[in-house]
């Protein structure tokens, strides 16, 4: 569950809501530059038993930005596919130095398909195929990218962000996916609660060894 809202209150709110229904409950950028390490910490603290995943973004000085969110309770930080490499590698470092993991975001990288295999060698532990709110307004979806990516068996767990709702959920599992990322169609419901419920049973209803398999993996 994408947590985008900027409203610190409005999103421990909503947070409250869906943690029952949902594996991950994801704080976006926006709302993490907003409010800080301050909202991790009461996510933590009021959700034991859901992963946390700190979408920061990092564009430089990976170990050194990240090394606070996972000291304050983040089991998974995102790092920019377009950052420098060594960037990349600092987030993979201090992620395995806590017993957490880094994610990579494929948004707006050209050659997607080298920088996986190139981050994969790394000991990356998720790549993130990721279509943004404004590629989404000009008509991309993330499934080509995803096909690339999941076409590539490199081992990887495989989050997929960008306009997922429970109509394409299926899809997107069956394409590959191992982590399904929902923003706007669960916290656009008119029951976020509900939405949140049937997504999920979605993503974990797939076929042997789908995304139910991933995720017992990922959270072991």
């Amino acid at each position: 569950m994408a947590l985008d809202s900027l409203d610190f209150d409005a999103t421990v709110a909503l947070a409250a809501k869906v943690a029952p229904h949902v594996d991950i409950l994801e704080i976006g950028t926006p709302c993490i530059k907003h409010n800080g390490i301050k909202l991790l910490q009461t996510l933590r603290a009021k959700f034991p038993n859901n992963k946390i995943l700190v979408d920061l973004k990092t564009m430089d000085a990976g170990f050194y930005e990240a090394e606070p969110f996972y000291k304050a309770g983040a089991d998974i930080c995102t790092v920019l596919g377009t950052s420098d490499i060594g960037t990349i590698k600092g987030v993979i470092d201090v992620a395995n130095k806590y017993g957490k993991k880094a994610q990579v975001d494929l948004i707006n990288v050209a050659d997607k398909k080298a920088r996986t295999q190139e981050v994969a060698k790394l000991g990356a532990h998720i790549i993130g195929v990721h279509t943004g709110l404004d590629q989404q307004a000009a008509g991309q979806t993330p499934f080509a990218d995803l096909a690339l990516v999941a076409g590539l068996n490199l081992g990887l767990e495989i989050s997929v962000a960008g306009g997922v709702k429970a109509a394409t959920a299926a899809q997107v599992r069956d394409a590959g996916a191992t982590i399904i990322v929902a923003g706007a169609a669960i916290y656009g419901a008119a029951d976020p609660a509900a939405a949140a419920a049937e997504i999920t049973a979605i993503a974990h209803g797939g076929s042997t060894g789908g995304l139910f398999g991933w995720i017992k993996k990922l959270f072991s």
